[in-house]
């Protein structure tokens, strides 16, 4: 029984420091935030976000990102009723809705660098590349992270360690789609209006 309790502890325990981890993060993107703010409007007299950014493609991109919130949630779910089937079956999904995300995001990257908009053209493109980007390369370390979870619960099962490591992949995952709906906002939307 006291070992049940101390293995309790010591995932909460983990999953306090995991919050603090991820509170560190929104502050790095609280960072790059307020820097896209106050570079927003600096084009050095070439077209702003409301003239280059698709709305329809980025809706898209959210709506795929946001589904996968939803299909790691019911991943969680088989966790939880240790269906492992279940639980990679979601996982699963996530991971193409996560790696669709990417793939569009770099789609649009190379739209605007293609077209003369890359990061060095003026300060608001900076941030803008900066922002976004650091966005991506978390999505990236998610599903790199994804991938290795796919190899432990196959080669160990649904032990504690590994259902801890699911369940912070899980927190991880929901920051990831919070920040950008921050960034859809933010970015896109208010960058659409001419202010």
């Amino acid at each position: 029984m006291s070992h049940i309790k101390h293995t309790e502890q010591s995932e909460q325990k983990t999953l306090f420091g995991f919050w603090v981890y991820l509170m560190t993060d929104a502050m790095l993107f609280a960072t790059l935030f307020a820097t896209y703010a106050v570079l927003r409007n600096n084009t050095f007299g070439g077209p702003s976000g409301g003239e280059l950014f698709n709305l329809n493609f980025v809706l898209i991109e959210t709506l795929i990102l946001l589904m996968s919130s939803f299909t790691f949630g019911m991943a969680l779910i088989g966790l939880q009723n240790k269906r492992k089937t279940l639980l990679v079956r979601w996982l699963m999904v996530t991971f193409i809705l996560g790696i669709t995300f990417l793939v569009m995001e770099i789609y649009e990257f190379r739209q605007l660098v293609n077209e003369g908009y890359s990061w060095t053209s003026n300060a608001f493109l900076s941030s803008y590349f900066t922002l976004v980007g650091t966005h991506g390369i978390h999505i990236l370390f998610g599903l790199i992270w994804i991938s290795v979870m796919f190899y432990q619960i196959f080669m160990k099962g649904l032990k504690p360690q590994v259902s801890k490591r699911i369940k912070m992949l899980g927190m991880y995952w929901h920051f990831l789609d919070v920040i950008w709906i921050f960034i859809f906002t933010f970015v896109y939307l208010l960058g659409a209006i001419k202010l």
